[in-house]
């Protein structure tokens, strides 16, 4: 066989540099026209770093009497004091003595993830488990709150872009342009998320809103990194970090790469709208459940091949939610050893948490629980079962943690909180 049929046919190449420049081409004229509603690239780019300024956040956050400023201010003063325990304590609370004896593998240390950080309060209770029981809190968070809902909420946007900052961590927040907002007709609710299948949620304009959206909450908030569920919004994606808008995504669990070839295509189609200087917006790519080891390792090596092993972090669900999602039990934390040995740049997500004790909740957790408001949580008195779901997920993640430093494989949490 001739492997060179393989090839990209250059003529090709030149046909969509053609369409994509055309300045009569309607499709990227809407999407500058979108741009253009924020200004220029650099005025973008200079609003979003003025909104993710810290003391800016504080003051804001003061003037509106939020409760989370005093949050905020603890959150820094137990930071400054050294209350989260060290990396190199973790160590000798969990090896004893054997643990200056081993050498740690810091290159493929494992980002630990969890999902979802729904209520800004919730990050406190973890931060004060934290410091009592000498855990680690994670080094990436998960959103999928409504971003209105939220944003309406006592500053609770504005306070976890502070709190992220504080803390030294990464964090994705899940925009409201997506199925259940009504953008798929055919998708009731919730209730009939399985119309997913029949389109992820994103048809007609909507991508165009995905841009407002994107650029709305980056000027506002400086919030730079987003979920990314559709093929036509991670071209844009692509697009709007080639204009020079220095957003990221991560690419959802909901886009169904279960296999080399469409990890394959997804990172094909970064490479080649990467910057100049080879980098990209795409910063997450979470598999999907179904994926083995093998899958792993064999897109950990496409990624290596198309350099972006240091860029695109792979992210793999070690736990689920307890209902709603996969069949139980499920936990592929064993499987997580197995390649975090030779996979760099990985995540371990946390989305529910042991199921034997999930089991045992009144409530265990539930990926619907996403989509329910927090007046109808409050009004039905089941927002402390929730946070209890939370704390349960905060708890596998120091199971994983545990279980690295015990295979001598370094882990990522929250960077500032946690000295080495």
């Amino acid at each position: 066989m001739n492997r060179d049929l393989f090839k990209l046919d250059l003529t090709g190449v030149e046909e969509v540099n053609r369409y994509l420049t055309d300045p009569n081409n309607p499709l990227m004229n809407d999407v500058l026209r979108m741009v253009a509603k924020y200004g220029t690239v650099q005025e973008i780019n200079a609003c979003a770093q003025k909104a993710r300024d810290l003391s800016r956040i504080l003051e804001r956050l003061q003037n509106m009497k939020s409760p989370y400023y005093e949050d905020l201010k603890w959150l820094m003063a137990e930071r400054d004091k050294g209350s989260f325990i060290s990396v190199s304590r973790y160590r000798e609370n969990m090896l004893g003595r054997d643990a200056g004896k081993m050498n740690f593998d810091e290159a493929r240390a494992v980002t630990l993830e969890i999902s979802a950080l729904q209520y800004f309060p919730w990050l406190i209770r973890e931060a004060e488990q934290a410091i009592a029981q000498q855990e680690i809190m994670p080094g990436r968070y998960i959103r999928v709150r409504k971003m209105k809902e939220q944003e309406s909420d006592q500053g609770d946007t504005m306070a976890m872009v502070g709190a992220m900052q504080i803390m030294g961590a990464t964090w994705v927040e899940t925009l409201d342009t997506k199925g259940t907002d009504g953008s798929n007709v055919h998708l009731g609710g919730p209730e009939t998320i399985t119309g997913y299948f029949g389109g992820i949620g994103q048809p007609n304009e909507h991508p165009l809103q995905w841009i407002d959206e994107v650029l709305y909450y980056y000027t506002h908030y400086g919030i730079d990194q987003v979920l990314n569920i559709n093929p036509g919004t991670v071209l844009l994606g692509y697009l709007l970090h080639r204009l020079g808008i220095d957003i990221k995504f991560k690419i959802s669990v909901f886009m169904g790469n279960d296999n080399p070839f469409s990890v394959l295509w997804t990172l094909m189609m970064a490479r080649l709208f990467a910057r100049e200087d080879q980098s990209t917006p795409l910063v997450g790519f979470n598999l999907a459940n179904s994926v083995n080891a093998k899958t792993i390792i064999t897109s950990s090596e496409i990624r290596h091949k198309l350099g972006f092993e240091n860029k695109v972090r792979l992210e793999h669900h070690i736990t689920e939610t307890y209902k709603s999602i996969v069949c139980q039990p499920y936990n592929r934390r064993k499987e997580l050893l197995e390649v975090a040995s030779t996979v760099p740049n990985i995540s371990a997500k946390h989305e529910g948490g042991e199921w034997e004790i999930e089991a045992t909740r009144e409530h265990p957790s539930d990926i619907l629980d996403y989509f329910r408001t927090k007046d109808e949580l409050q009004a039905s008195e089941e927002m402390a079962l929730l946070e209890q779901n939370y704390l349960d997920k905060h708890h596998s993640v120091n199971l994983t943690a545990q279980a690295l430093t015990k295979q001598g494989i370094g882990f990522i949490g929250a960077a500032n909180l946690h000295r080495r």
